[in-house]
């Protein structure tokens, strides 16, 4: 099930298997986060060291269009058809695509991406909709009608603690350890604290927490590089942990990457950037 509930242009989006949340997206009506969006845009700069070209989009808004994203015969001053396929975050502008469709004669919007809520339905087409607000099913009608039902509830109490809580940098884990996250701007970095775990066998413990840490991953959409720093594991121990925390990473749609361990002990993970992470939303 996906439950969706209004609160004036900010639209909570939940992705539910049986009483479990997998996914929770944010939605802001008035500010999209611009995935998808469609754009005239005209060549500004090419950067042969970068690999690509900078597009002015209009509005003072640029992205980098990659080479290897149909950018490699465009030159300064050309004007084409670009999507955005990663929505700008931190301090990074959109990443861009060409696009087969016709184009103006100067930057600007074409049209909107789909947002989260439509991509969420049609990766899970038999999923029912509830939604809590009358005028939001009006606009969907559309394109999901015979799949939305109204629910004033449709975050119930349990749903609506757990929200609140990923606007937390600290969250429980199994066994009573918890997991501090600290975004910056060239990685996340999540410690493991094993608190009143800290009598179970260490590499008992981490393989236990992995599932709920690589879910949290999820739910926060922490992305880029991504550094766990496990509990009280010796360096041989630590490889232990690299399949039970590879097959926890398959359920991600995202397919991130264990890279291995530091020299310092931290597992490395690539996860890809699409859309900004929650944090960045919860405090722009």
């Amino acid at each position: 099930m996906i439950a969706v509930s209004r609160r004036g242009d900010l639209v909570r989006i939940a992705l539910l298997r049986g009483d479990d949340l997998a996914e929770y997206w944010l939605w802001n009506l008035a500010a999209p986060d611009g995935l998808g969006d469609i754009y005239t845009a005209r060549v500004d700069a090419v950067m042969p060291a970068l690999a690509g070209r900078f597009l002015a989009l209009g509005n003072d808004l640029s992205g980098f269009l990659p080479d290897s994203a149909g950018g490699k015969n465009l030159t300064v001053g050309d004007y084409v058809a670009v999507r955005v396929t990663r929505a700008p975050q931190g301090d990074k502008g959109p990443r861009l695509e060409v696009v087969a469709e016709p184009h103006g004669d100067a930057p600007g919007l074409i049209r909107r991406g789909p947002g989260p809520l439509l991509d969420l339905a049609a990766r899970f087409p038999a999923a029912e909709i509830v939604l809590d607000d009358y005028e939001l099913m009006a606009q969907l009608r559309p394109t999901l009608a015979g799949r939305m039902r109204h629910d004033a509830k449709a975050f119930d109490t349990v749903l609506e603690d757990e929200v609140t809580a990923l606007a937390e940098p600290t969250a429980p884990l199994p066994h009573g350890a918890a997991m501090h996250i600290s975004p910056a701007k060239a990685a996340t970095l999540i410690d493991i604290d094993a608190a009143s775990a800290s009598a179970i066998n260490p590499l008992a413990l981490n393989t236990a927490i992995i599932p709920e840490i690589c879910r949290q991953i999820v739910l926060r959409n922490l992305s880029g590089g991504i550094l766990i720093d496990f509990a009280g594991l010796k360096s041989a121990q630590r490889q232990k942990l690299a399949e039970p925390l590879r097959a926890a990473l398959t359920a991600d749609t995202l397919r991130p990457s264990l890279l291995g361990f530091s020299h310092l002990g931290f597992a490395e993970i690539n996860r890809r950037r699409i859309r900004p992470p929650l944090h960045e939303l919860l405090s722009p």
